[in-house]
């Protein structure tokens, strides 16, 4: 014998009876959608440092899922960079669905960093994946944009859109070198961007595709990579940019960020976001500053085209992989300088 239970709904018209077997599962929730400024964090270092037998905590000891911290930290966004074929797996594909799957389904939203090499791209290493190592420019671009289609569309499968995908990681003289360095042959690197950005609208036509260089505060750096995009016909929705200052010259360095996002979005008409930034974590009263400004300069461009900005691996601690940007105690804990997302 089932069993049901009657639901009896009151409204303006009348009443309405439903039923519903006592043991049916409650659907799962949609998280509602998250608009407006993006402040979020890279973490595609997560699921290793699991796999490893690190764990976080909040500041009063208590264990939490990273993710979910992040967003009591008041987060919004993840960022997850993908590698073609990397030699231990992680930050390929399956990885990144995984993490962005638990991003979505904490409410987060989602930002794609297409590295394109099997290991960390780079300003000084574009190495191209083991293989497409023997490639010509016209099989790179089917190659490339075959990659982005298929590791977005099975992220779609899995029910993540990413609402940012980034073609290329900090791409300053270009990327899939040498085909693509920028210095080199400009039209290159831009046929490879386009191959890219045509990827990414075949998914979506509502992802914004980003170009990410680094250096924020480079002015002179930005607008040649960016006239040369331009003048060789170019496609992009987003200007991208790191910003790792040191404690003594954040506050110069925010100011030319700032005067460059706004000559950005008047030069070419284009969005700016702060993708990547980093302090050493010993320093997070710096780095509480540091981050609150730039997030106010952000949110200060001009007609509302600063979307966000985006910390890099905060939660790596106690010297993992030997890197000290993060933005967590050797305990596990989030430092002060991550309560400048609040």
């Amino acid at each position: 014998m089932k069993a049901y239970i009657l639901f009896i709904t009151l409204s303006a018209s009348g009443l309405f009876f439903t039923c519903k077997k006592k043991n049916d599962p409650a659907p799962n929730p949609t998280p509602p959608v998250i608009t407006g400024f993006a402040k979020g964090a890279d973490i595609g270092w997560l699921t290793e440092m699991e796999a490893a037998g690190r764990k976080f905590y909040n500041t009063n000891g208590v264990q939490y899922d990273c993710i979910s911290l992040l967003k009591e930290l008041g987060m919004n966004t993840i960022r997850l960079r993908v590698w073609v074929n990397p030699v231990n797996g992680w930050n390929g594909s399956a990885d990144v669905i995984n993490k962005a799957v638990r991003a979505k389904n904490a409410g987060m939203r989602v930002m794609i960093d297409f590295h394109y090499s099997d290991t960390w791209a780079d300003p000084g290493h574009q190495a191209k994946p083991a293989a497409w190592a023997s490639q010509d420019l016209a099989t790179l671009k089917t190659s490339l944009y075959n990659h982005t289609l298929n590791v977005l569309t099975d992220l779609k499968n899995n029910g993540v859109t990413p609402e940012w995908v980034q073609v290329g990681n900090e791409t300053n003289d270009g990327m899939l070198w040498p085909e693509g360095k920028a210095s080199a042959n400009m039209a290159n690197f831009t046929q490879l961007v386009n191959a890219g950005y045509d990827a990414v609208k075949a998914v979506s036509t509502s992802i914004k595709v980003i170009v990410h260089v680094s250096n924020g505060f480079d002015n002179s750096l930005f607008r040649w990579l960016f006239d040369g995009l331009k003048n060789n016909g170019g496609k992009w929705d987003v200007i991208g940019m790191s910003l790792y200052p040191s404690p003594s010259n954040w506050s110069t360095l925010n100011s030319q960020c700032l005067t460059n996002m706004n000559d950005m979005i008047s030069r070419y008409g284009k969005e700016v976001m702060v993708v990547e930034v980093g302090m050493s974590w010993d320093q997070p009263a710096a780095c509480n500053s540091f981050i609150a400004d730039i997030i106010a300069k952000t949110k200060s461009v001009a007609n509302d085209k600063g979307l966000g900005v985006l910390y890099w691996e905060p939660e790596a601690y106690n010297n993992w992989q030997g890197y000290t940007l993060g933005a967590f105690d050797n305990a596990g804990k989030p430092t002060a300088a991550l309560n400048a997302f609040n």
